[in-house]
């Protein structure tokens, strides 16, 4: 199954390091960001896994809760931590889902049908596409996927600010261009005439008939 933006994210149960889970009921009506490892014990998901400590507060002030999947056992989650924690500084406080049979890697698309249906034996590189990004919406739809090379860790700064773009984008009728930030100009939406741009967004400016830009909105 290849999941989609606007496909609703597949729902499941899992253990995790703070118990059992049944994700879309602990998703609720935040917003979720479920970021995938190929393996524990692992020299670049360690530092990804205390870059998102460090950032849940920031995750939390966007409504968004922060969940990790490594296709390893919880019990090995929970030795992982420490590790986590004396490279990078930082306690992991969100869950870590277990995945040792590969369900919710397959899932997810992150891993082929014929993966088999356990952990043991595999290597990182046997599971090098299970690092993956889902950015999950209240309405548990997918509103955005990447998926990282091993070799490269993630830049979870922009995880922030594409959380930011697409909260603002799904309350005003707006886009955000090429590096946009928070508190710089936007583009109205094609759908917006411009009457109606003119009442809306008073003082935009049209820089090509088909690109008009206006201050972000509050």
């Amino acid at each position: 199954m290849s999941l989609r933006i606007n496909d609703i994210a597949p729902d499941f149960t899992a253990e995790t390091t703070q118990g059992t889970i049944h994700f879309h009921e602990w998703i609720g009506d935040n917003w979720a960001v479920l970021f995938s490892h190929p393996k524990d014990f692992t020299p670049v998901c360690t530092t990804e896994l205390g870059a998102v400590a460090a950032l849940e507060d920031q995750f939390a002030a966007r409504g968004a809760k922060v969940i990790g999947l490594s296709v390893d056992q919880v019990s090995d989650h929970s030795k992982w931590a420490q590790d986590i924690e004396d490279v990078t500084g930082h306690t992991v406080k969100y869950p870590l889902i277990g995945d040792p049979e590969l369900k919710i890697a397959k899932l997810y698309d992150m891993l082929p049908a014929d993966a088999g249906d356990s952990c043991e034996g595999r290597t990182p590189a046997n599971n090098a596409t299970a690092r993956a990004v889902f950015v999950i919406g209240p309405d548990k739809r997918i509103k955005l996927t990447l998926t990282y090379p091993m070799t490269t860790g993630r830049n979870f700064d922009e995880i922030l600010r594409v959380l930011d773009s697409i909260q603002l984008t799904a309350k005003h009728r707006v886009a955000t261009p090429a590096n946009w930030k928070q508190g710089q100009e936007v583009i109205i939406t094609g759908a917006v005439s411009n009457e109606d741009a003119a009442k809306i967004f008073p003082g935009y400016k049209t820089v090509k008939p088909y690109l008009r830009t206006t201050a972000q909105p509050e």
